[in-house]
């Protein structure tokens, strides 16, 4: 059974079990350690949304937006060991829930290969006339 809260100000070691989640995703290679970076992205949210279960952090979603008209729900993700037990659905609803509440109603995402069903089932649908783009700082 897992249970659901509203990270704001992480620990130590929720940063590091955070980081296991995403380096597990594949979003971040095994290199990436930046506890900093990490804290900033919890605190610097909308909001930000975690299952645990045997005391650990097994999935997360977050919301950034200007809290006042838009958001946009990103990092989705949940422990392969912890799949298809309904946990990405309730993290995604509880932020759906949150946005609603504080009155934000246009809320978008981009879905990965392979998710836009999961998403669809959520009440998501793909934008006519869009197209996702994205520019990233050259190093």
């Amino acid at each position: 059974m897992s249970s659901y809260k509203f990270l704001q100000t992480p620990t130590c070691n929720q940063i590091d079990e955070l980081i296991l989640l995403y380096q597990e995703a594949g979003w971040w290679s095994a290199g990436i350690n930046n506890r900093d970076l990490i804290n900033g992205i919890i605190t610097r949210s909308h909001c930000f949304c975690i299952a645990v279960a045997d005391n650990k952090i097994v999935g997360m979603g977050r919301v950034i937006s200007d809290g006042v008209s838009d958001a946009y729900i990103q990092d989705v993700m949940v422990s392969k060991l912890f799949r298809h037990r309904g946990i990405a659905t309730q993290i995604v609803i509880l932020l759906i829930e949150k946005l609603e509440a504080d009155g934000i109603g246009w809320i978008g995402l981009i879905a990965e290969k392979g998710s836009a069903g999961f998403y669809r089932r959520l009440g998501f649908a793909p934008m006519a006339n869009s197209t996702p783009m994205l520019r990233l700082r050259k190093l």
